[in-house]
C-alpha cells in the first residue's frame, strides 16, 4: 500500500511532532522568530493542530520547556503584597512548587539546561521571555535601570539553590526544612529586587 503523503492527522504522534517542531524553532529563532506557522510546517501540520493542542505560543513554549509551572501565575501571585515582603514570598513559593509534583520536571529541566548549548539556547529564551519581561513591570522595575539585573540576580539565585537541593543534593541544603532556607535566602532575594545593588564608593 502507498504511504499516504500530506499533513499529519490529529493522533497521539501529532503533539509530541509539534513540541519537537517548537524546540527545534525556539532555540534556532528565539521566541520572538519562532511563528506557529513555521512550527506548524515543522512538524507536518495545519497551524490551527497548533492552537488546538496547545492555546497560545506562550503556553507551547511552556509545553516545550516541560516548564514545571506557568511563571506569569508566579508572579502574579508575588506582587500581591507588601513590598518589603516579596523576596521571602518568592523564595517560600519556588520551594513549595519544587517540593510539589511539579519538581520533577523542574529537575529534567535544569538537567537539560547545563546539558548541552542547544538547550541552553532554549532556557535562555525562557528566562528572558517568561519571567524577566512579565516581572520587571509587574513588580514595579520598569523606570528602574536595574530591573532587569535585579530580576535575573534573584532568579539566578534561586537556580542555583535548586541544583544545590534538587538536582545534585547537597546536604545539608537538600533535606533541611524549605522555611530554613526561607529565613536564610529570602533577604538575599529581597536585597536583589529592592535593594541597593551599587557597589561601594571608592
Amino acid at each position: 500500500m502507498a504511504r499516504r503523503t500530506g499533513r499529519r492527522p490529529g493522533n497521539p504522534e501529532t503533539r509530541e511532532a509539534i513540541l519537537a517542531a517548537a524546540r527545534e524553532a525556539f532555540a534556532d529563532k528565539g521566541y520572538d522568530g519562532a511563528s506557529i506557522r513555521a512550527i506548524a510546517t515543522g512538524a507536518g501540520v495545519d497551524p490551527a493542530l497548533v492552537h488546538h493542542y496547545f492555546g497560545t505560543k506562550d503556553k507551547l513554549f511552556l509545553a516545550a520547556m516541560q516548564a514545571p509551572m506557568d511563571p506569569a501565575e508566579i508572579i502574579d501571585a508575588l506582587v500581591e503584597g507588601d513590598r518589603d515582603d516579596v523576596g521571602t514570598r518568592f523564595v517560600r513559593l519556588f520551594l513549595r512548587i519544587w517540593d510539589g509534583p511539579g519538581g520533577a520536571a523542574g529537575v529534567a529541566l535544569l538537567r537539560s539546561a547545563v546539558g548541552t548549548e542547544w538547550t541552553a539556547r532554549l532556557f535562555r529564551e525562557f528566562v528572558v521571555t517568561q519571567i524577566l519581561r512579565r516581572a520587571v513591570p509587574k513588580l514595579g522595575l520598569d523606570d528602574d535601570e536595574q530591573g532587569p539585573l535585579r530580576v535575573t540576580l534573584a532568579a539566578s539565585h534561586m537556580v542555583g539553590v535548586a541544583l544545590a537541593r534538587y538536582v545534585i543534593k547537597v546536604e545539608p541544603l537538600a533535606s533541611v526544612p524549605a522555611e530554613v532556607i526561607v529565613a536564610a535566602v529570602g533577604p538575599s532575594v529581597q536585597r536583589y529586587l529592592t535593594g541597593d545593588l551599587d557597589p561601594p564608593a571608592a
